[in-house]
């Protein structure tokens, strides 16, 4: 939505680019701000209760552009959506690691980047068949149904069932401060948000201009690049996701970082000595095992930190997970392209470097965090029925978060989603 919101802006709104520029810029932007407020308040009233009011916001929000006028209509409007866009990852992960038990997180989590990429893919498909400026109206249409997804989402969340109810005593307590003592996780977001800075933002923002200027890559080169990039991380995410179980958390993200490093200098490489068709087949290789590095890390990382965080501090924990991402795709860019302009190969060398030290980190990390934590649960005690969704008709007040619920006892029968067990957005 945001590549239609900037044009929509400009060429249907009559707004500068700079100006429509920075309606995105504080669209995103309020998530930094606003991620760990949002976590917060999932520690106060609970993932289900905060992600109903975040989808309700993304609603409003993203279905007052088409009234937009004047610029300060579109800033009143991205303020509102941003606040949403601010406290959905924290709630709805948080929640997800509420509904689950240690042993479903990785398998959950992992479906969970499947349905986003998937999500991603056809959004993007979708909002290019509605939206044309030869029919400025169409962008009132595509802005209808992008909020009405939302209020979809709301809907469904309706029959989602509270997580267990923990003591008023222990949602009072803690705070930021308490997570702040927890130097395994301030140390694991530190390795996160410089990963996500040399790895994720280099290849979603600096490749396709690098690519187009040294190897001759046409637009329709770079979109296959990346529908290879989405395709594998559909096809793999849930075999990598059950494969890892029983392994070591720690040395699968180095593992991941060590790929992410390799895959730099082979976008390098491909942008250096080939051109046109042949150096889109080259990416497209090296794509592939950035993409199997991405299954790796995207099936770790969150359960990790939901193993890591007590069950009174999950929404802090969660939103300071985003707010790595997020601080890692603003700091990425702004970096990538002052030195793409200087030196491409200082660019990708430099990248793949901070990959390599990433991955060192992790594996001093390993150190420091017990071995029950560090392992994934193995697959022999996920059960097949991981995934059944627990569905109910009465509404009951949204309780707090525990990270550690079972399945709650008046659940309905259950159904197998993808055996047993997913952007570029945190």
């Amino acid at each position: 939505m945001i590549p239609f919101l900037v044009i929509y802006l400009h060429e249907v709104r009559g707004m500068g680019l700079g100006t429509s520029g920075l309606v995105v810029a504080m669209l995103l932007g309020i998530g930094v701000v606003g991620s760990p407020l949002a976590g917060r308040v999932v520690d106060r009233v609970g993932g289900r209760s905060t992600l109903m009011t975040s989808l309700a916001l993304l609603a409003a929000g993203y279905g007052g552009f088409p009234f937009v006028r004047h610029p300060w209509h579109a800033f009143a409007f991205a303020a509102i959506a941003g606040a949403g866009n601010a406290g959905f990852a924290p709630s709805h992960s948080s929640l997800l690691a509420a509904l689950t038990s240690r042993e479903q997180r990785t398998a959950a989590y992992a479906l969970t980047r499947v349905t986003d990429n998937l999500g991603f893919g056809i959004g993007g498909l979708i909002g290019g068949l509605i939206a044309t400026t030869r029919v400025p109206e169409s962008y009132d249409l595509l802005f209808a149904v992008d909020a009405g997804t939302f209020v979809a989402f709301m809907g469904l969340l309706l029959f989602v069932p509270a997580p267990p109810r923990i003591p008023a005593a222990a949602r009072m307590g803690g705070g930021y401060r308490e997570v702040s003592r927890d130097r395994r996780f301030l140390w694991l977001l530190a390795l996160t948000a410089v990963l996500v800075a040399a790895a994720y933002a280099q290849v979603s923002t600096m490749l396709p201009p690098f690519v187009k200027e040294h190897a001759g890559v046409s637009e329709a080169g770079i979109g296959a690049i990346f529908f290879v990039n989405t395709l594998v991380l559909v096809l793999a995410q849930l075999p990598f996701a059950k494969a890892l179980g029983g392994h070591n958390r720690l040395r699968a993200l180095a593992a991941a970082a060590v790929v992410f490093s390799g895959t730099c200098f082979g976008v390098l490489a491909a942008g250096t000595w080939f051109d046109g068709s042949a150096a889109v087949v080259v990416l497209c290789a090296v794509i592939v095992a950035f993409s199997l590095a991405e299954c790796v890390h995207g099936a770790v990382n969150n359960p990790l930190i939901a193993d890591l965080a007590p069950a009174h501090l999950m929404g802090r924990y969660m939103a300071l997970r985003t707010s790595a991402w997020q601080v890692g795709f603003l700091a990425g860019p702004a970096i990538g392209s002052l030195l793409l302009v200087r030196s491409p190969t200082a660019l990708w060398c430099g990248a793949a470097a901070a990959c390599a030290l990433v991955a060192a980190g992790f594996l001093l990390l390993e150190r420091r965090i017990a071995p029950e934590i560090a392992v994934a649960p193995g697959p022999e005690r996920v059960r097949r029925k991981a995934f059944g969704v627990l569905w109910r008709t009465p509404m009951r007040v949204d309780d707090p978060l525990s990270p550690g619920a079972e399945p709650s006892p008046h659940q309905a029968h259950e159904t197998s989603h993808a055996s047993e067990g997913s952007r570029h957005t945190a």
